[in-house]
């Protein structure tokens, strides 16, 4: 059965082209016949049947006329010129229409419409897009196999050019139906929230039994996606916005402004250095972060160029972005005497972009008593500002440079990246928190001048990976991860004697050991089996060390 709806479409466009090829001959004979008859009936002129033939075919393939270019009788003009517009409805609208087709039916790779067998492990995705393309490259790198459903053949050809496995069609004509389930380990639906609750529906009609982990739009979609048989629901937007709103507010969060936080222990976050900061211009080693302030670091965002594995000779740029990590009360202390800017804490935070990042950052900061102005390209219910924030009159109006903080909640990076810009060159000393798509650009708007950008790629990513595969885990970028991983094959031992750089790229930063975080681990420290390791790396290291140190 499904090989017979794979090849329908191909059978179609072959037969069309074989009752063109059988119509044309048949074509040119008549109009040879015809035109025979013309010329000895009105213009008095005998014409043999080869000779007719051959007007007959330089009139309908538009290459020419031998002999024959002129006729007087109005009936024999009429039909010449007859004969040459079918001769052009042939050649342009024709054979494009059966002809072409054909061709690249034989010469491109055709998509599969289904999946009868699938390798034992396999995840399941409805749906490529920016939510889950960062959990794609996490599985592939960890040699997780991924089967992608898709109902854009166009999607479905740029990921099969990936290297990727992609079934295209859509629900309506039953692609799921076409999808073995045997051998899935777990389905993650990305795609609208009425789809998704389809999909899970037919996957659990089907027996499915495995792990299934829904993407929504809208939150009070969670509790229908749970009842349709879904195991977890997320909303990532949601998460974003509210990842943004942490970063701007301290008093949305009493814990750390824009953190992130790693196991139970350790928190990673990203610091602006201030030209007037004691650090700027700096060597790391003289520094003395560590020593100082309890703090690691394990990167730096220049220009944004992102300095993975800094070195003591590493120079502290100012106005650079310092990546630390450390414990929340460390952190806090190194960010408010060492690192960013001062704050306008009277001013407003002002939002540009209301769709649903910018709702739930509005509505967070809102709860938390700030106060807040938004920016958008449509007036509605909420929107203080009616205007584009590239516009110099809008940000006037807005009165950005008053402003405490400015959260670019757009939904398109390229907007994102220009509107950084202006605003930074607006107002400089007003900091830029900026949303962002597509996890690759986030290196692009933090050299445009964005004191923090987080993209939805990496906030659903690191969950959905830390769910199917166990692991929890921050990725700055492919050049800069933290894991966390346990102390199997540690215990007893010290740092220096097991070669953990040199051998796998990584270096451990930080010891979580009981309710206390280790950053200065000396020459008699030793790990101990309970001990939670944290790893930074770039994230072929850190897969490297998994598979050295399996947990």
């Amino acid at each position: 059965m499904l090989a017979a709806e794979y090849n329908r479409p191909v059978l179609q466009s072959r037969k069309r082209l074989l009752l063109l090829i059988a119509a044309l001959p048949a074509l040119i004979v008549v109009s040879a016949f015809l035109y025979m008859a013309a010329m000895s009936v009105l213009e008095g002129e005998q014409r043999t049947f080869i000779q007719s033939l051959e007007f007959a075919a330089e009139t309908l393939s538009t290459t020419g006329y031998g002999k024959d270019a002129s006729w007087s009788h109005p009936v024999t003009v009429l039909f010449v010129i007859l004969l040459q517009f079918i001769g052009v409805f042939l050649v342009f609208l024709i054979f494009p229409l059966y002809l072409i087709p054909v061709l690249e039916e034989r010469f491109e790779a055709r998509l599969p419409k289904g999946a009868p067998k699938v390798e034992e492990g396999t995840v399941l995705i409805y749906q490529s897009g920016s939510a889950v393309a960062s959990l794609l490259d996490e599985l592939e790198r960890s040699g997780v196999p991924v089967l992608l459903i898709e109902d854009s053949t166009d999607e479905a050809r740029r990921q099969s050019d990936l290297g990727r496995k992609v079934v295209v069609g859509t629900l309506d004509d039953g692609v799921l139906g076409r999808v073995s389930f045997e051998g899935v380990r777990a389905l993650v639906a990305n795609g609208p929230d009425d789809e998704n609750a389809a999909v899970i529906l037919s996957a659990r009609q089907s027996g499915f039994s495995g792990e299934i982990l829904a993407l929504v739009e809208e939150p009070f979609h969670r509790k229908p996606m749970m009842l349709a048989g879904a195991d977890a629901v997320f909303t990532p937007r949601h998460i974003l916005g509210a990842a943004l709103a942490a970063r701007a507010s301290e008093n949305l969060n009493p814990r750390l402004i824009g953190a992130q936080a790693l196991g139970r222990r350790l928190v990673v976050s990203e610091v602006r250095i201030h030209p007037d900061s004691g650090l700027a211009g700096q060597m790391l080693g003289e520094a003395a972060v560590g020593q100082a302030s309890g703090v690691t670091v394990i990167g730096q965002w220049v220009q944004g160029q992102l300095e993975a594995q800094p070195t003591a000779q590493m120079t502290i740029e100012p106005g650079a972005i310092l990546i630390v990590a450390g414990s929340e009360e460390n952190i806090r202390r190194f960010s408010e005497k060492r690192g960013s800017i001062e704050l306008n804490k009277a001013g407003t935070f002002v939002i540009a972009g209301y769709g649903e990042v910018g709702h739930k950052v509005v509505q967070l900061l809102r709860d938390a008593g700030e106060r807040t102005l938004v920016i958008d390209r449509n007036a509605g219910k909420g929107v203080d500002v009616v205007g584009d924030v590239m516009d110099l009159g809008v940000l006037e109006e807005a009165r950005v440079a008053d402003a405490q903080a400015v959260i670019v909640a757009v939904d398109n990076d390229s907007a994102t990246l220009f509107s950084t810009v202006i605003l930074k060159d607006f107002a400089p000393g007003v900091p830029v928190i900026a949303r962002v798509n597509q996890a690759q650009n986030v290196e692009r708007i933090h050299r445009a001048g964005a004191d923090f950008a987080l993209s939805i790629s990496q906030v659903s990513g690191q969950i959905l990976a830390g769910r199917l595969l166990g692991q929890e885990s921050i990725s700055v970028n492919q050049q800069l991860k933290v894991l966390k991983a346990n102390a199997n094959g540690l215990a007893g031992r010290r740092p220096a004697d097991l070669d953990i750089r040199e051998s796998t790229g990584c270096s451990v930063v930080a010891v979580g050991r009981g309710d206390d975080v280790l950053i200065d681990l000396g020459g008699d420290f030793t790990f101990d089996a309970s001990d939670e390791v944290y790893l930074c790396g770039s994230v072929d290291a850190t897969q490297k060390y998994l598979r050295e140190f399996p947990q």
